[in-house]
């Protein structure tokens, strides 16, 4: 039971974006941007984006030196670079649109822990540089051994260090913040809570099926375009395409005084993930010892996981070292068969960008822009 009023202020939008996360916050800025005079509506189920946008790391990175290799063992050498340009790319964009003081960003570079198994890829550098640097300008990793002893490293894993002079870190809740605040600066109307149920395109629009939670009943809005942005949740809409959730487990240490390590690190081809961040360690991964037990769109914590993140804390990056489990959390990636993300027009009216790979911060501006430049209705 809709009134009047509600059905003639509040049932149709220009254009309606599913999910507010980084990609469909950043389509809906692109869109206001394109069509500036046209309504536009993000609807989120959550309170809060329910995937990855606010639950990562906050890693401002293309991809660490072991993954890309192991990557080139699969994909031909042109497509991979071509996903580290877009990666690239893509955080450039971020950065210019809301600026490095808004998400916290810091251009401190990486590092990656190379353990015994891992010891060839040193001699790899030099073939890694050059195939990057035509879009890096500069080599993009370094032998870094000396810095070992530095960060508190213990010789039983880290048998060597390779620094990541391209990448960098920001503040994921301040991102996330600052997309949030330009897009509804710009006109942009937000609506949590909106559990999008369904779709049908029927003549010139889009019919869209909203489960309104307070009152228990589905409210039909209508747009000229409709853009799904619900990457590792998309099979809910769109049950064909190639998606497999990957769920990440993270947790976080109380402040540490004298803590040792500062930036970003990998381990393990980009599986494992550690950093500073407010004098704390913040430690996520481990999707590989349980990939099956991973491959789900339910948050909640895997204790195998956490278990194997307590340990590899306590021996590899705080040895030593007093220090206590703040809190822990899972966020909900999306993988496919490629490493790819999918941008796609599934009819003149309706759009989808999803399947992140785990580089969301990374690519999202670069993939909202791309499937909003496939929107060419005026409505």
């Amino acid at each position: 039971m809709f009134s009047y009023w509600e059905q003639r202020s509040f049932s149709y939008y220009d254009h309606i974006v599913v999910g507010a996360g980084i990609v469909g916050l950043s389509a809906s800025i692109e869109l206001k941007e394109k069509y500036p005079q046209q309504r536009v509506l993000v609807l989120e189920r959550g309170l809060l984006p329910t995937g990855a946008s606010t639950r990562n790391a906050g890693f401002a990175c293309m991809g660490s030196a072991t993954e890309l290799l192991d990557d080139l063992q699969y994909t031909p050498e042109a497509d991979v670079v071509a996903l580290f340009a877009a990666r690239k790319k893509g955080l450039d964009q971020l950065r210019a649109r809301l600026g490095d003081d808004k998400i916290g960003y810091r251009a401190n570079g990486g590092h990656e822990l190379i353990s015994d198994k891992e010891i060839s890829v040193l001699d790899k550098l030099d073939y890694l540089n050059a195939l990057l640097m035509p879009i890096t300008g500069k080599a993009a990793f370094l032998p870094a051994n000396d810095r070992i002893a530095a960060f508190g490293f213990k010789g039983a894993y880290a048998k060597a260090l390779i620094a990541h002079t391209c990448e960098g870190e920001l503040n994921t809740g301040m991102m996330m913040r600052a997309l949030t605040d330009m897009a509804m600066y710009k006109g942009v109307e937000i609506k949590t809570g909106a559990t999008v149920q369904s779709y049908e395109e029927t003549g010139n629009r889009v019919s869209v099926q909203v489960q309104d939670p307070f009152r228990n009943e589905v409210w039909p809005l209508a747009c000229a375009t409709l853009t799904i942005c619900t990457n590792a949740f998309t099979k809910q809409l769109l049950p064909n395409e190639d998606i497999t959730p990957g769920r990440g487990q993270v947790l976080i240490t109380d402040i540490i005084p004298g803590l040792k390590i500062k930036g970003i690190f990998h381990f393990d081809q980009g599986y494992y993930y550690f950093r500073e961040i407010d004098g704390r360690v913040l430690f996520g991964g481990g999707r590989n010892i349980d990939f099956a037990g991973e491959e789900t769109t339910e948050i909640a914590l895997n204790e195998k996981i956490q278990t194997d993140l307590e340990e590899k804390l306590r021996t590899i990056i705080l040895p030593d070292t007093d220090y206590t489990i703040a809190s822990r959390w899972a966020g909900i990636m999306a993988f496919g068969q490629t490493k790819y993300p999918i941008v796609k027009a599934f009819s003149g009216r309706v759009f989808g960008a999803f399947r992140l790979g785990g580089m969301g911060v990374a690519l999202g501006t670069e993939v909202a822009r791309q499937v909003v430049a496939l929107n060419n209705i005026m409505s």
